[in-house]
């Protein structure tokens, strides 16, 4: 038998056991340690250590004054801690009147706390987080059965995604020494959606299936027909036109024009390098939301893609959602021409791209922006720049390239482009 399979002596076994338990109790007491220290303000470590020096020296050096100072510390410590004890097990319920507003909108909120248990909850403080700030609530003694309400306003300057909560229900003393927090519900996301304007008569897709609008592309299977030609090897034999074959000798097929679906595509860059200011970003934000509502007001098939990955789009609330969510990419992500080359790779049968940037794009970069996207494709490009006080056209190859300032803008826009 060899030294590895040889069993462990009962000595060395008991010695396992002994150091496994011994760190289940460590764990155990550490992490107590750690909920204890966790209710101990920097103020009350401060006052501790001053506690600990005054009662070494005074004792020391035999100065009753240190040694006094020391003891009344110790116990306005001791009577501060003592504010920790009682219950906290408020029922709480958050609630957002709107869960989605549009920037500079008034979002408000309530927040609700009541007393499920037979006895009385001592005065406490609520804190509520709101985004990168939080919002503080004193709430009084609240007898059994008894609720308070604390109603809140959030401010919506800004587009985004603001997270309102978790609410933590704080007991402390009223020095700030001690301070236990629990949290209570979960919290709420309240969405700020970008501005947008609503506009009629502009439509910038084809039409659907059936009623697709001919393209000058022939092709040998589509709905619109177009002329009869000779049967060539390869033919689908389905479309051939017998009447006409029979009338001249010779085989005939049908030949159709090819129609487009409505496939409606928005790139829009989300690169600072793109944009000479934040308020250039917020205005192509809206931009890109104003015209994707209104093709999927116009039931077309809408895709949105940014740097990096494709928002949801599948209905007005969801684009909107996602464009909140939005925020300007990192420079390795690419510019509006990697844009393209997404766009035309995912998506190649586009039937309109409308492409969103700012100012600081240059012609060569549009050119070549446009020249990477799927060939057919009607190009529309929406340049934001704040400082535009009335809409510019130009034409970049065969792509229409606006220019607009301002949101309301947008419909005289896009009646240049379709003009």
């Amino acid at each position: 038998m060899t030294a590895e399979t040889l069993p462990a002596s009962p000595e060395i076994a008991r010695d396992a056991g002994w150091r496994d338990i011994a760190a289940v109790i460590g764990a155990r007491v550490g992490a107590r340690l750690q909920k204890i220290a966790s209710v101990i303000r920097p103020l009350a470590w401060v006052l501790m250590a001053l506690a600990l020096v005054f009662w070494i020296v005074g004792v020391s050096l035999g100065w009753s004054e240190l040694t006094l100072a020391a003891v009344v510390v110790a116990l306005t410590l001791i009577l501060c801690a003592l504010f920790l004890i009682g219950r906290t097990e408020y029922d709480v319920t958050l609630d957002l009147a709107r869960t989605r507003v549009v920037v500079g909108e008034r979002a408000v909120g309530a927040l609700t706390l009541s007393n499920p248990g037979s006895r009385a909850i001592l005065p406490s403080r609520v804190v509520l987080p709101v985004g990168g700030g939080r919002g503080e609530f004193g709430i009084q003694r609240l007898a059994p059965g008894e609720e308070a309400e604390e109603l809140f306003a959030i401010p919506t300057q800004r587009r985004g995604v603001v997270k309102v909560g978790p609410v933590s229900v704080v007991r402390g003393d009223p020095f700030g020494l001690f301070e236990r927090a629990h949290r209570r519900d979960d919290p709420v996301d309240l969405f700020v959606h970008p501005q947008t304007v609503l506009f009629d008569g502009q439509s910038l897709g084809f039409l659907r299936d059936l009623e697709g609008l001919p393209a000058a592309d022939l092709s040998r299977d589509d709905v619109s027909f177009h002329a009869l030609n000779e049967y060539q090897p390869g033919d689908d034999l389905r479309h051939v036109h017998w009447r006409s074959t029979a009338r001249t000798g010779v085989i005939m097929v049908r030949q159709y024009e090819e129609t487009r679906r409505s496939h409606f595509v928005i790139g829009l860059s989300r690169s600072t390098g793109d944009y000479a200011t934040p308020e250039d970003f917020e205005l192509g934000i809206s931009v890109a939301g104003s015209v994707g509502l209104r093709a999927i007001r116009d039931s077309q098939r809408v895709d949105v893609r940014v740097q990096g990955r494709e928002l949801r789009a599948g209905t007005g609330k969801q684009f909107l959602d996602s464009l909140a969510a939005v925020e300007p990419s990192k420079p390795r992500e690419g510019g509006l021409s990697d844009l393209s080359g997404v766009i035309a790779a995912t998506a190649p049968l586009a039937s309109v791209v409308v492409l969103v940037c700012g100012t600081k794009v240059a012609s060569d970069d549009l050119r070549l922006a446009c020249a990477r996207l799927p060939f057919g494709a009607r190009v529309i490009v929406v340049v934001a720049d704040t400082t535009v006080e009335m809409p510019a056209l130009r034409q970049i190859g065969e792509a229409a390239v606006v220019s607009v300032g301002a949101l309301q803008q947008i419909p005289l826009a896009l009646q240049k482009v379709l003009a």
